[in-house]
Parts: structure tokens; C-alpha cells; sequence
């Protein structure tokens, strides 16, 4: 009796991975942990390069985005980290010499930076930057900072109410995948590609395919989490991180398994493809006061709530 108890308070699902992405549509990092901010996991898209115009440069238009690495201090991700003047986030690319930019440093702001729906202000990476970027990219480019002692970006209040934010992610401040669906859909690949195609914060083990579709509400250790939107995919799955060139895959198989027409036929958006759960975090709640708002690999998931069907999931 006592180890039929036991598997049921102990969760199948678990943390895997865990990635940040500091510049959006740059390389990302794999932590084993990251501390919970109400924008998404620290560092997590602060900075954004955008170009003459002010707008988000991504991978969709500047592929080459893909080869930036992104180094960050050993201890960056400790939760009460607070940057020194010897603080440097290191940039490095193919024909490049590495970058070192300084997290504790007072800014310009700049204003009129655009991703999607949102404008505002950012802080200005300064000249350096600007023409690192640039000569990488071969056009004028500006890597700036979101200013969050001014601005913030609140998620689409069509999907999620309350004080949910995010910085210069694509809408949502967390992106949930699980092991099984991208194992899912490799089986069905003449090529199987990694879990970088899809930029996931947070990776998940231990449950069925596309089971995440249907999560609404989540316990990641003792921190709730709503899903609350499926990921359409844009271009960037196509694009081999590691040498900057798009494919056509995987968004040819995914149009034929994970389209809206296949996953929700009813619903609108049939030629868009969903892979993976947007998240939000509950950090309002009263029981995360404190510190320790970290998770980490190894963490075990809680599902607490969900749909039945990915017709009824919000997308």
C-alpha cells in the first residue's frame, strides 16, 4: 500500500532544461538553474538589437543572429546577484572580436524601440555595441536594453488578466515544451533536429506528446505557473542554430500533424502551427514571498489544471 501512495504524490513530470536567452534572437544558454523574475527567468530577452527604424532584428529576418554567443558571469544567476562595474555580459561571433558589455553601467535612453505591438524606451548599449551589431549584421544596428525603471510590457490582456509582463520576448515571458513532443516529432523527421530549434525556457520530461497543449495551470517545485496561449511557430524552427541557414523543416511535417486545421479544426488560425505552452508565472501569489524564487532542473512538475482537447486550449 505504501508504494502505491507514494507514486501518486510523487509527479512523472520533471524539469529537464533550462535555457535563457539574454539578446532576443540570440544563441541561448543551457543553466542548471535561473531565478523566477515576473518578466521570466533572469536575464531572460533584457536586450534587443533593433535596427536604423528602431525595430526588433530577429532570426526571421537576420538568421545570422543564430551565431551570437552570449556569455554571462559565473554567478549572474545566483538570486541576489547585483552587477559590478567588473560585471561583463561577453558577446562573441564568427569574425568577430568578443564583445563585453557591462551590466552595472549607466545608460542613454533611447526611445521608439518596437517589438511587435509594443514601443517604448530602452536603455542604449552605446557606439561599441551599436557597431558590433552592425558590422556583424551589415547594416545599422542599435543593441539596447529594456529600460525597466520606466517602462513595462504587459502581456496580451486577451489571454491572461492581471499584472503579467514580459521584456523583449516575442508576447510571454515563458515558453514550456515537453522531451516527448519534440521526440514525437523527430520520429516523424528524415533528420532529427535539437530542442534549440524551438527556444524553450523551460523543458519538461516524463508526460505524454503534446500533453503541455493542455495545461492551464502548473506547479513548477511550489511556484504556479497558468498556461495561457499555444506557441504558433514562425520561421526560426527552420533555421540550423548552429550554422545560421533555414530549411524547410520542421514546419513542412508540422503543418501536416501540429497545423490548426489538424489540432483545432474548429477553430481559427488553421494554417498556423502551435508547438509548445506560453506561460505565465503567479507571482502575486502570497506563498512565494520570500527568497528562494528559483527553479531548476530536477524540479518536480505539478499538473493542476487543464483541457480536455488542444481544441479547447486558448491559441
Amino acid at each position: 500500500m505504501g508504494s502505491a501512495v507514494l507514486s501518486q504524490t510523487i509527479p512523472a513530470v520533471k524539469v529537464s532544461r533550462l535555457f535563457i536567452y539574454p539578446i532576443k534572437s540570440c544563441r541561448g544558454i543551457s543553466v542548471s538553474y535561473a531565478p523566477l523574475t515576473p518578466a521570466g527567468l533572469r536575464w531572460d530577452r533584457e536586450w534587443v538589437v533593433v535596427n536604423s527604424q528602431g525595430r526588433a532584428c530577429t532570426q526571421r529576418v537576420d538568421p545570422k543572429l543564430a551565431l551570437v554567443e552570449v556569455e554571462l558571469p559565473n554567478d549572474a544567476l545566483v538570486e541576489d546577484f547585483e552587477p559590478t562595474s567588473d560585471s561583463y555580459m561577453v558577446l562573441k561571433a564568427p569574425g568577430m572580436k568578443p564583445l563585453n558589455i557591462c551590466l552595472s553601467k549607466q545608460h542613454e535612453v533611447t526611445d521608439a524601440v518596437t517589438v511587435w505591438e509594443w514601443t517604448g524606451s530602452a536603455w542604449d548599449e552605446g557606439a561599441e555595441a551599436s557597431q558590433w551589431f552592425s558590422d556583424f549584421l551589415g547594416k545599422p544596428c542599435q543593441l539596447v536594453r529594456f529600460n525597466s525603471a520606466s517602462e513595462v510590457r504587459q502581456v496580451d490582456p486577451d489571454y491572461v488578466r492581471g499584472q503579467h509582463r514580459t521584456y523583449f520576448s516575442d508576447g510571454y515571458p515563458f515558453l514550456l515544451l515537453s522531451q516527448e513532443s519534440l521526440d514525437a516529432l523527430n520520429e516523424l523527421l528524415k533528420e532529427r533536429i535539437p530542442i534549440n530549434r524551438f527556444r524553450p525556457n523551460i523543458l519538461v520530461e516524463g508526460c505524454d506528446p503534446y500533453s503541455e497543449d493542455l495545461w492551464t495551470e502548473i506547479k513548477i517545485s511550489r511556484f504556479s505557473f497558468l498556461g495561457v496561449k499555444l506557441c504558433s511557430r514562425c520561421k526560426v524552427p527552420t533555421i540550423n542554430q548552429e550554422t545560421g541557414i533555414a530549411g524547410s523543416e520542421p514546419t513542412e511535417t508540422l503543418m501536416k500533424t501540429r497545423s490548426g486545421k489538424v489540432i483545432r479544426p474548429n477553430a481559427k488560425n488553421k494554417n498556423k502551427v502551435y508547438f509548445g505552452q506560453n506561460l505565465v508565472w503567479n507571482w502575486m501569489d502570497s506563498s512565494v514571498k520570500g527568497s528562494g524564487k528559483t527553479i531548476k532542473v530536477g524540479d518536480p512538475v505539478y499538473i493542476l489544471g487543464n483541457v480536455s482537447s488542444a481544441e479547447e486550449a486558448a491559441a
